[in-house]
């Protein structure tokens, strides 16, 4: 409505900044909230979807779904409304409000149909799985072991022989920002399953390097913690204790 109704590419800010505000939307799945998940070119096609449902819109609608029509119906009706219903979706992703919402409640038993066969299409970016391959073999060569970059999880350590040789590679830059081109080993990042959806689960992405940190970070915190619980009380922190008794009883 902003932009005259008219549409927005993947590549303009205000497409990028909504579509890393989109991926924080906290009532979607977590496992639907990859590198894929509201894209940039998923955010400017649905403006697309959108627009070519104005009614001043002289082309041919674009295959979206009804949802279009109703959004569209809602803005030209109300438009100072649904601009304060935006203003206030932005303001409660942007300050974490939406993710304190506590889930829906559900029976104990509760149950759904699952289990049916599905055949689906879809785009994603290529991969070549080769470079995984040879990023692990290059670690090995080098005598190190194969653990992960954030937080040094050692699969074969924990699992055996279930666990050699296996870890996942992540790419530091995601692909659906770096587009298509070479990647080259240094561009990549071996780490573990948690680590690897840890990372991924909202946006901003953090790098292995800053998980890393923010990992190490926890552990000192919960540290200091735990020292402050089990220092002895000395005869200082009893009288201080007792003075402020004291002078809360008065």
């Amino acid at each position: 409505m902003a932009n005259g109704w008219k549409r927005l590419e993947f590549d303009d800010l205000r497409v990028i900044e909504l579509s890393a505000l989109l991926q924080t939307m906290p009532i979607h799945p977590e496992e639907l909230r990859n590198e894929l998940f509201r894209n940039p070119n998923g955010v400017a096609r649905k403006t697309v979807d959108i627009t070519s449902r104005h009614p001043d819109y002289t082309g041919k609608p674009t295959n979206g779904n009804a949802l279009d029509v109703d959004v569209m119906n809602d803005f030209l009706a109300r438009p100072a409304e649904m601009t304060e219903v935006a203003r206030r979706i932005r303001q409660g992703l942007g300050s974490g409000e939406f993710q304190d919402l506590p889930p829906a409640a559900e029976e104990d038993d509760f149950s759904a149909p699952e289990g049916r066969l599905l055949l689906g299409r879809h785009r994603k970016r290529e991969r070549n799985k080769a470079l995984r391959k040879k990023n692990v073999d290059a670690v090995l060569r080098q005598g190190r072991r194969l653990v992960c970059e954030a937080c040094g999880f050692d699969f074969e350590q924990v699992y055996g022989d279930r666990g050699a040789g296996y870890i996942e590679c992540h790419h530091v830059v995601p692909l659906h920002e770096a587009g298509e081109g070479r990647t080259r080993l240094s561009d990549l990042a071996l780490i573990c399953a948690n680590c690897h959806r840890m990372i991924h689960r909202r946006a901003p992405w953090p790098t292995p390097g800053e998980l890393r940190a923010s990992i190490e970070q926890k552990h000192a915190d919960d540290r200091r913690a735990a020292g402050v619980l089990a220092r002895p009380r000395s005869a200082a922190d009893e009288r201080r204790e007792v003075g402020g008794a004291g002078s809360g009883g008065r």
